[in-house]
């Protein structure tokens, strides 16, 4: 069975639509960051920080992507594969920031709430929300690719909701002169922004810690194993994803000691990495497996188990 690394071909699919993304994406904060100057909006201030967030974050998605595309070498034998985790890893924790900041200021600014010229406001949130919206079309497509593409479509989901939250404060301001409306949106934006944050922090740092793939159960990988033919035990198994689309697996497999004098032993390798590949929800095309003749467990390391 091949083991050729996977992935590369969707990041040299999706480059284009992080780079388009990317590109509406600044245009819209040098556009925001004019209205938040102009309108004095914390509402809008915040969205357009989001934003900025969000533009550095596609940009490391499209340096990511193109880093994934190099080949392995003897330095790095995964090749820059983990550049997509490390990226979304990065625009989490950022995120996070952003959104203890809008609740700091935003608590701040509900018992003194500044005037907000709601017109200019509006307008400012229509540019915004029209930007984002293309933006959304231009990632819908890929947004299961990768971390990476996922991340950065989720990011300008919140963008685009952001922004429709400043034009209803905006509309809320000019009809009933609330001026709180504004500090309101800005907690809602902040509420969008942290349980975004917080689970994107938990995927990649699973990625990280080398945690089971989601959806692979160990146990039953093992239970399956033992279903082969001539395979007495399975024992030191460990799953890992590397990637988006490119889960690892590696175990120590006991057969009877006759198999590598009768030439059953390369068979069963095959079916091994068969089982892997085929029978589970989540397809494990690398695999790795240590075929063992049933008298070697007593020279195994006790950390081995």
């Amino acid at each position: 069975m091949g083991h050729d690394h996977g992935g590369t071909e969707s990041h040299a699919t999706h480059r284009g639509r992080l780079a388009v993304a990317f590109g509406i994406t600044a245009a819209i904060v040098v556009t925001q960051v004019v209205g938040a100057v102009v309108t004095g909006s914390l509402a809008l201030l915040v969205d357009t920080a989001h934003l900025l967030t969000d533009a550095g974050g596609l940009g490391l998605a499209l340096v990511a992507a193109h880093l994934a595309l190099r080949p392995p070498s003897p330095r790095r034998t995964w090749g820059f594969l983990r550049a997509e985790v490390l990226a979304a890893l990065a625009q989490a924790a950022v995120l996070l920031a952003v959104g203890i900041f809008v609740v700091v200021e935003a608590v701040r600014r509900l018992a003194d709430p500044p005037e907000i010229p709601s017109t200019e406001l509006v307008v400012f949130g229509a540019i915004g929300l029209a930007g984002n919206v293309a933006a959304l079309l231009v990632l819908a497509g890929a947004r299961s690719a990768s971390l990476n593409l996922r991340a950065a479509f989720l990011e300008v989901l919140g963008d685009a909701l952001g922004s429709l939250a400043v034009i209803v404060a905006a509309v809320v301001i000019a009809t009933t002169g609330w001026q709180r409306a504004d500090t309101v949106a800005a907690l809602a934006i902040g509420a969008l922004i942290l349980p975004r944050a917080v689970r994107l922090l938990r995927e990649t740092s699973s990625v990280l810690l080398e945690s089971t793939p989601p959806g692979l159960d160990l146990e039953e990988v093992r239970q399956h194993l033992l279903r082969v033919e001539h395979v007495r035990s399975v024992h030191d198994v460990h799953a890992s994803l590397i990637a988006t689309g490119l889960p690892t697996l590696s175990a120590h497999v006991v057969v009877d000691s006759a198999c590598f004098t009768d030439g059953h032993a390369g068979r069963i390798l095959d079916e091994l990495q068969e089982c892997v590949a085929t029978h589970f929800a989540v397809a494990v095309e690398h695999s790795t497996f240590q075929v063992e003749p049933d008298t070697h467990p007593d020279h195994e390391h006790p950390t081995h188990h």
